[in-house]
């Protein structure tokens, strides 16, 4: 599990999955850790709790809807790191928003300009950070890892979430294509796909205890998830352990859902 000094972008780091994944990969012997979130002062709070941990870490805000800014912090984390050999995106939901107003309304009478903050975050700032990491990655001659953090609400769908699953599974589509694209040049591209996963932004709706207990009817495993389940596989998929593992979405689920 050792990630051999190879320099980290985790997008969306400022708390929950991602914030666990930053510190995994530190903790794992990653050559600094890049921790990006919308919210500077989130961003900044777990890189300073990864030097606290002895470990080398900046801050990098940036929203990756945006393309320039995507590529200013791909600059910046060359200028402290040199080149990223690890990208984890993993900034989702429907962007900056702490608590993303779920609409309640079927998504027939959702109208149309809703659905573009799920797109921007979830489907085109992935492909951002991948457009902007990849030709270093190439250069260097290999052994890059590209992680994305999914949802099962994309690999199974999930009724009141269409367009969220769509962005995912659009996500996943793309991801797919890549893998067959940089599998040349010994550069890896794989999925985890979450089940319910306590975070700070879900924490309150999943402390419902009739909500908890209705859900957990459909999980295997009597229990939801934790950002660390999370980033023990984010880990393992960017170690040298992972080497031969391309393309694949990776259910982390407790068991919502099975498939051959």
């Amino acid at each position: 599990m050792d990630l051999k000094q190879r320099p980290a972008l985790v997008t969306g780091a400022g708390q929950g999955i991602g914030r666990s994944i930053a510190l995994q990969l530190a903790a794992h012997n990653a050559g600094g850790v890049i921790v990006n979130d919308f919210h500077p002062q989130r961003a900044e709070e777990v890189a300073d709790e990864i030097r606290s941990m002895g470990f080398d870490a900046i801050a990098a805000p940036a929203d990756v809807s945006n393309a320039e800014q995507v590529r200013a912090m791909l600059s910046l984390a060359r200028e402290r790191f040199g080149e990223i050999g690890i990208l984890v995106n993993n900034a989702g939901n429907a962007g900056p928003s702490q608590r993303p107003d779920i609409s309640a309304a079927p998504f027939w009478d959702v109208p149309a300009a809703d659905w573009d903050r799920w797109f921007s975050v979830n489907l085109y700032g992935v492909m951002h950070c991948c457009h902007a990491a990849l030709p270093s990655m190439v250069a260097r001659g290999g052994g890059g890892r590209i992680i994305t953090i999914l949802s099962d609400a994309g690999r199974v769908g999930e009724a009141g979430l269409e367009t969220y699953s769509a962005a995912k599974a659009g996500a996943a589509g793309f991801l797919r294509a890549l893998a067959k694209s940089t599998g040349r040049h010994s550069i890896t591209v794989n999925m985890i796909s979450m089940g319910a996963t306590v975070t700070p932004t879900s924490e309150d709706a999943l402390s419902n205890e009739d909500l908890q207990r209705k859900m957990l009817q459909h999980y295997v495993i009597r229990r939801l998830g934790t950002p660390e389940d999370a980033a023990a596989m984010a880990t393992f998929l960017a170690s040298e352990a992972a080497g031969w593992i391309t393309g694949q979405t990776i259910p982390v689920n407790g068991g919502y859902s099975f498939a051959l």
